[in-house]
């Protein structure tokens, strides 16, 4: 079952797999950094004398800094399901994508960037504002110094979202049927009350079926004129 036929990426049964799968992953990270924390604290006061201190130390606090961290890839991972929820699957070729910082942009960092939906002659910009396991795709990006063969790796992209607001971007996995890597994308003002809402044309019908994905911060956006 290709994913295009679904209603929604969640209705694609190999996304919720993924999905459930990257959930796992933050379950099982969650275990392993909240036991290390007092694991290793318990090693160095009962097993290692106190020339050892400095040499633990390090570890330690870097696993209590993982413990705490993993803990906001939780909510995320919740957003990311909704937004799976609202939108279906794109499947797109030759998404331009770069390391610097888009023309333009509000945030710095590496990018992909899509067609306005409302005028596909405009282009708009998601930027990986979060770098939170943004690791792999920046190898995979649009570079100089892009290793051969590595953005044939998430080609086709697979978008589920609206560019005007937020999506989840995922590489396809081998056979080119099921998502992989699946990473939220958006844009600031959709989780930041600071900022001023942008919405490229968005109508009032897109604007709700954002919300309904997760975004919380367009009620104060312009309204299109009738």
């Amino acid at each position: 079952m290709y994913s295009t036929d679904c209603p929604s990426a969640w209705d694609h049964q190999p996304t919720r797999s993924a999905w459930t799968r990257h959930m796992m992953r933050n379950v099982v990270g969650q275990v392993i950094w909240t036991a290390a924390y007092p694991g290793l604290f318990y090693v160095m006061v009962v097993f290692t004398s106190q020339a050892f201190v400095f040499v633990f130390l390090p570890f330690i606090l870097y696993s209590l800094y993982r413990s705490l961290n993993q803990l906001t890839y939780f909510p995320w991972a919740l957003r990311m399901r909704g937004i799976l929820r609202e939108y279906p699957w794109q499947i797109l070729e030759g998404v331009p994508s770069g390391l610097g910082k888009y023309p333009g942009a509000r945030d710095d960092g590496i990018w992909f960037e899509f067609r306005d939906p409302a005028d596909l002659d405009e282009k708009i910009p998601l930027v990986f504002i979060k770098h939170q396991r943004s690791y792999w795709w920046l190898k995979r990006m649009d570079g100089p110094r892009t290793k051969p063969g590595r953005r044939a790796q998430i080609e086709p992209l697979w978008f589920a979202g609206d560019p005007r607001f937020l999506g989840v971007i995922a590489a396809p996995d081998r056979g080119g049927k099921a998502p992989k890597r699946l990473h939220v994308l958006y844009q600031r003002p959709v989780f930041d009350s600071r900022c001023a809402p942008h919405t490229w044309g968005a109508d009032v019908a897109d604007i709700e079926r954002a919300q309904r994905a997760g975004a919380r911060y367009l009620n104060n956006a312009p309204q299109p004129h009738a």
